[in-house]
């Protein structure tokens, strides 16, 4: 992998990690269309992952402090509540990470009739998600159990975690801020583990240069960081339309391009 590449992949990484529009289905589409073969690297997969992990950490440090606080509180309160809701969403990508693994990674095959398909799905969701009823509630256990259910769904190529999730709560009658907020801090545990596990297991024997890794990780930082703003202004201004059309007219070229 060049330079170059490195880039480019962190760039899609870091903004289609937090913008609704599925960062794995668009590195398979970067994948397939562009001829790069260094999204499977097991070290660029772990540098680009961790570089999103630090871009939601910088715009969430104040609430992930907040809640840091509250819990050593060692006490029932709003901040132990909320960690404890995290913790039920994970339940089901656990399920997933445990038992499925081998099963979902063979899904990563350059497969744009599937990735097509899930991207509108992605569109379909978000559509469904902007007529859903007023946004008043909160995040509950059952709710943050359902919401972790499309997480884990959303390991398939196509399909948009932060689409998928936000979308669901939404469709639950959570509030934006709230949504938005739950969606993003989610998914910090997950990767972080994946991450470590990985890491325990040795990688896969492939070596890149550092040059490579720092530009990949640096590009999908700022982008990342870049992306979860917006992502959060969007979510409460309720403007998750366009990406919805965005993914129908990219899932659309992806399938065209796959049966053609």
């Amino acid at each position: 992998m060049s330079v170059w590449e490195a880039i480019l992949l962190g760039i899609i990484q870091g903004l289609a990690e937090f913008l609704p529009v599925s960062s794995s289905g668009h590195l398979e589409l970067a994948n397939v269309l562009f001829g790069i073969e260094g999204e499977s690297n097991l070290q660029f997969i772990m540098a680009v992952h961790a570089a999103t992990v630090m871009s939601t950490i910088v715009v969430f440090w104040k609430e992930i402090a907040r809640l840091l606080r509250g819990l050593f509180q060692f006490r029932m309160n709003d901040e132990t509540v909320f960690l404890f809701n995290i913790l039920i969403s994970m339940v089901p990508v656990g399920i997933v990470g445990l038992f499925f693994k081998d099963s979902v990674e063979s899904l990563f095959t350059g497969n744009l009739l599937l990735v097509g398909a899930m991207l509108l799905v992605t569109a379909l969701l978000l559509v469904f998600s902007n007529f859903a009823k007023v946004h008043v509630g909160k995040v509950t256990p059952k709710s943050a159990f359902i919401i972790g259910i499309a997480q884990a769904l959303a390991v398939l190529p196509g399909l948009s975690r932060s689409g998928a999730t936000i979308s669901t709560g939404l469709m639950l009658g959570i509030r934006r801020e709230e949504v938005s907020k739950f969606s993003f801090l989610m998914v910090l545990i997950p990767v972080i583990g994946m991450n470590l596990l990985e890491l325990l297991k040795g990688g896969d024997g492939a070596t890149l240069g550092s040059g490579v890794l720092i530009a990949g990780f640096m590009s999908a930082f700022l982008t990342g960081t870049f992306a979860c703003r917006a992502m959060i202004r969007l979510v409460n201004k309720g403007k998750l339309l366009w990406f919805a059309v965005y993914c129908a007219v990219v899932g659309l070229v992806a399938i065209g391009v796959s049966i053609f």
